[in-house]
């Protein structure tokens, strides 16, 4: 692993990010996909009928912009729609600076499909679908899921434009694509924020953190606790963890933070200690060293 950019520090990490320059967030927000988890006939998470239990899935919601949670992020394939009612069902009325962040471009024809889908008729349907499910006039923030290879990107990234225009969609985001892509993709619509797997064992898409570092982009770190062996009890996680008095997820969310003032953690969980736990992480300060540490951890 190569060494980590000199901006990354022991400094204070910052509380707030602005997406698009408008919406002032809490860095730390909520993935409500694990919401949508249901169990099917191999007892396997299909992310496809909604929640087992509906009122624990809304008392979390609830606890997290109790615990100051206002970006809270789903997906209009999550439970097939599902995860966006269920967000409804809990907020409705939302309080005041929540923002809603969707996601559009994916179709489901079965529990174990994803299939990128990228006609501009079909997006279009989808986001008129998540304004009604969610019960919003506008959508803060909407990504394209998914990249359709069989569709040009600039009729793709021009449908969610054509929205914007509309005030259908306040900004527009791209999950999952390269710097060449959302390059590409700036030329049809301004891009305020990026979505794609990020952790402190998974740094793949490191080149795409600094482009949208040095643009102002936010970057939403999904699976941010895909800490593996890293968790173990003699890892570094565990070491810099008993050091600070957190724990190891807590650590892993605070090395993130520390990491980019940009990038924005998505943890997702059906746990209300989870939750709190999760939410700790923002308290959680990370000495040069320790953070010196976690960067050659991989």
């Amino acid at each position: 692993m190569e060494e980590m950019p000199t901006e990354l520090s022991g400094a204070p990490a910052a509380r707030t990010f602005s997406i698009g320059g408008s919406l002032t967030v809490s860095r730390l927000g909520f993935g409500a996909m694990r919401l949508a988890e249901g169990t099917g006939p191999s007892s396997e998470s299909l992310i496809w009928s909604g929640p087992d239990d509906p009122e624990n899935a809304q008392a979390v919601l609830r606890r997290a912009v109790e615990l100051g949670v206002d970006l809270i992020d789903t997906a209009d394939s999550y439970g097939v729609g599902a995860n966006e009612k269920l967000i409804a069902s809990a907020l409705f009325p939302y309080r005041a600076g929540t923002v809603l962040s969707t996601k559009t471009g994916i179709v489901r024809p079965s529990p174990h499909e994803w299939i990128p889908l990228g006609r501009p008729e079909y997006l279009k349907q989808q986001a008129e679908l998540s304004l009604r499910r969610l019960r919003k006039d506008h959508l803060d923030l909407l990504f394209l899921h998914r990249i359709d290879p069989h569709v040009p990107l600039a009729e793709q990234i021009g449908a969610l434009g054509e929205l914007r225009e509309e005030g259908k969609v306040r900004h527009i985001g791209l999950s999952e694509v390269t710097i060449e892509e959302l390059g590409e993709a700036a030329r049809s619509a301004p891009i305020a924020a990026v979505q794609s797997r990020y952790n402190v064992a998974d740094r793949d898409n490191e080149s795409v953190v600094e482009y949208c570092a040095a643009r102002g982009i936010a970057f939403l770190a999904y699976f941010p606790l895909a800490i593996g062996t890293h968790a173990g009890s003699t890892g570094p996680l565990a070491e810099i963890a008993y050091e600070t008095g957190a724990t190891p997820g807590q650590v892993a969310l605070a090395w993130l933070l520390h990491r980019s003032p940009n990038i924005l953690p998505i943890p997702g969980t059906r746990s209300l200690a989870h939750l709190e736990e999760n939410q700790g992480a923002a308290d959680v300060r990370l000495t040069p060293d320790q953070i010196a540490r976690l960067a050659k951890a991989v």
